[in-house]
């Protein structure tokens, strides 16, 4: 599960929703892309739903990191999964049911993950931390993307990768925030695995060169892990 080593999933958000495939098509061989599913009331956005989710099914081969900053999980999850999403990530702040929904998506066939924002403590995953597959840190307050990584975000990854080898348990560890060459290694220093990159990526012309420095800042990163 990643467990040593660095991957980027790019955030179609980033992308050129006119030239869908082929934007796609520019990242091909990314191990995921991440699409951002956002409701205008958990956060102050509203992008896309399970319908865009199957159509980017219909155009790549790439497996699909759906992450749900939704209020409603817990109803719009099956939705999700029915669409084709490998990977379903829910905010723990959206439902009282976590390790519930965490089973649903788990027995469905994909993998479950679940997401805490910028101001949650990582304590509030210790009863969930065995059950779910991803846990996908916010590196920025969720809603828009461009926005600078907040460095405090390096404890928090600290603070779960220590719960996790407390624990005995692997889950692929994920940021979205501001990742980029110049965070990729400070992040992998501290944790994560995952690195979802959107502007980082799609804002350049070549994509595979994109992927491929971020990939490698991150790999530097292992090295000096913190």
């Amino acid at each position: 599960m990643l467990e040593n080593n660095v991957q980027v999933a790019p955030s179609i958000l980033s992308a050129d929703l006119g030239h869908l495939a082929d934007e796609l098509a520019s990242i091909e061989g990314a191990v995921y892309v991440h699409f951002d599913a956002m409701d205008g009331h958990f956060v102050p956005n509203l992008t896309f739903g399970p319908g865009v989710l199957a159509a980017v099914k219909e155009a790549t081969q790439i497996p699909v990191d759906a992450h749900l900053m939704i209020s409603n999980p817990d109803q719009m999850v099956p939705e999700y999964l029915a669409a084709g999403a490998d990977i379903v990530t829910f905010h723990y702040e959206a439902t009282a049911h976590a390790n519930r929904l965490a089973s649903l998506i788990r027995e469905k066939g994909a993998k479950a993950g679940i997401a805490i924002n910028p101001g949650t403590p990582v304590s509030a995953l210790d009863a969930i931390i065995e059950d779910v597959d991803l846990v996908l840190v916010m590196t920025v307050n969720p809603g828009f993307g461009g926005q600078k990584f907040i460095p405090g975000s390096l404890r928090k990854l600290r603070q779960l990768k220590a719960m996790c080898d407390e624990r005995r348990v692997s889950p692929i560890i994920e940021v979205d925030g501001g990742i980029s060459p110049a965070t990729a290694g400070d992040v992998c220093a501290a944790g994560a695995r995952l690195l979802v990159a959107g502007s980082a990526v799609f804002g350049k012309e070549n994509r595979a060169e994109a992927i491929r420095k971020i990939t490698e800042a991150g790999e530097a990163g292992l090295t000096r892990r913190a």
